[in-house]
C-alpha cells in the first residue's frame, strides 16, 4: 500500500506518498481499506517534530479515518469485512489501509456520506470527552470555546448549543465571527480585536491555545469553573494566579485524546456513538468541510490548514 510519510521534520515539503508494508490486523483489531481522513492539529505537530508518536503507534500521521473493513483480527464480534465504518485513530491514517482497534469503529451516522465521516471521530471524541465527560458541562451553563473555526471549534459550538448550553467562541476576522454565529454561538469574538474576557465570566471553557491564554482563562472563569486545555499553539508556559484558583473553587485540566489507551478510547467512542451521532441524524450537529484534498496531495493540505484561513475539517481522499 502506499501512505503519507514524514521524512524529517519541517514545513510540508517533508511529506512524502510513498510504498509500505500493509498492515495486519492483531487480535482485537481490523484493517479498513480506507477511503478518507481528515487533518488535525496535531498531524501538524508530528510533522515539525513538536509531538512524538505513542509507543509501538504507526509512524504515518493521521488521526481519524473513514473507510471499508477489508480484514478481521482474531477476537473481533459484531464487525465484518465490507462494513462501511469511521475510527477513531492513534496514527496511521494517511494511508490506503490502517489497523484499528475494534472498539475505536463508529457507524456511519445516517446522511453522512463515507468520505465525509472521515472528518468526524477526532473532533467529535475530542469535543464530547472534554466538555462532558471531564468538564461536566451542563444545560443553562456558558461555555468559551477557543479557536471555533476549527474542526474541533465547529463541532463544540453545535453540540454544546445541542445540550442547552450558552456558547461563545473567539474566532478570526468578521468573516468567521459570522460563519460561528451561523453555527449557533450566541456570541462570536474576534480575537485580534476584542478581549473574551469581557463577556464572561464563563463556567467552562475549552482552550486549544495555550501559552499566555491561562491567566486570562482563569480569571474570566465563574465559581466552580472549569478550564480544559488541550491546544498549545501558543507555547508551553503561562502564569497562573492561585488565589483565583483556590478560592473561586476553579478546576483546570490537561487532556490529550491520543495518548490514552485503547479501552479509554473504545468508552469515549462507545459514549460518542450514544449520545453524538443521534445529534448528527436529526441535524442538530452538522459536520463543516472547507475542502478535499487527494490524499497524495497531502502537504498542499498541510500548507492549508497552516494558512489559517479555514473552516471546519480538511479532508484527504484515495481514489
Amino acid at each position: 500500500m502506499k501512505a503519507v510519510s514524514i521524512k524529517e521534520p519541517g514545513g510540508p515539503e517533508v511529506l512524502e506518498w510513498i510504498e509500505v508494508e500493509d498492515p495486519l490486523p492483531a487480535v482485537g483489531e481490523v484493517v479498513i481499506d480506507v477511503v478518507a481522513s481528515a487533518l488535525n492539529r496535531a498531524d501538524v505537530m508530528q510533522r515539525w517534530g513538536l509531538y512524538p508518536v505513542p509507543p509501538g503507534t504507526s509512524p504515518h500521521p493521521g488521526l481519524e479515518v473513514s473507510g471499508r473493513i477489508s480484514s478481521v483480527g482474531e477476537g473481533v464480534t459484531g464487525r465484518q469485512v465490507g462494513d462501511e465504518v469511521c475510527a477513531l485513530l492513534t496514527g496511521g491514517g494517511y494511508a490506503q489501509k490502517v489497523a484499528v482497534p475494534a472498539g475505536q469503529l463508529l457507524t456511519v451516522p445516517k446522511g453522512i456520506s463515507l468520505v465525509e465521516a472521515a472528518g468526524l471521530p477526532e473532533a467529535v471524541a475530542t469535543v464530547w470527552s472534554n466538555i462532558v465527560m471531564t468538564a461536566g458541562l451542563r444545560e443553562g451553563e456558558t461555555l468559551l470555546v477557543h479557536g471555533g473555526a476549527g474542526g474541533v471549534g465547529t463541532a463544540a459550538i453545535q453540540i454544546a448549543k445541542a445540550l442547552g448550553a450558552r456558547v461563545v467562541t473567539t474566532v478570526g476576522g468578521p468573516e468567521k465571527v459570522a460563519r460561528a454565529r451561523e453555527l449557533g454561538a450566541d456570541v462570536a469574538i474576534d480575537y485580534r480585536t476584542q478581549d473574551f474576557a469581557e463577556h464572561g465570566p464563563y463556567d467552562v471553557i475549552l482552550d486549544v491555545i495555550g501559552g499566555d491564554y491561562l491567566e486570562r482563562n482563569v480569571r474570566s472563569l465563574a465559581a466552580d469553573g472549569r478550564l480544559v486545555v488541550i491546544g498549545l499553539q501558543n507555547g508551553l508556559e503561562g502564569n497562573l494566579n492561585l488565589a483565583e484558583l483556590v478560592f473561586k473553587r476553579i478546576s483546570v485540566h490537561g487532556t490529550t485524546l491520543r495518548t490514552r489507551s485503547k479501552e479509554q478510547k473504545a468508552a469515549i467512542v462507545a459514549e460518542v456513538q450514544k449520545n453524538v451521532w443521534p445529534m448528527i441524524e436529526s441535524g442538530a450537529v452538522r459536520l463543516v468541510i472547507e475542502q478535499t484534498v487527494p490524499m497524495a496531495e497531502a502537504a498542499e493540505a498541510h500548507r492549508l490548514m497552516e494558512a489559517g484561513g479555514h473552516l471546519g475539517k480538511i479532508l484527504l481522499v484515495n481514489g
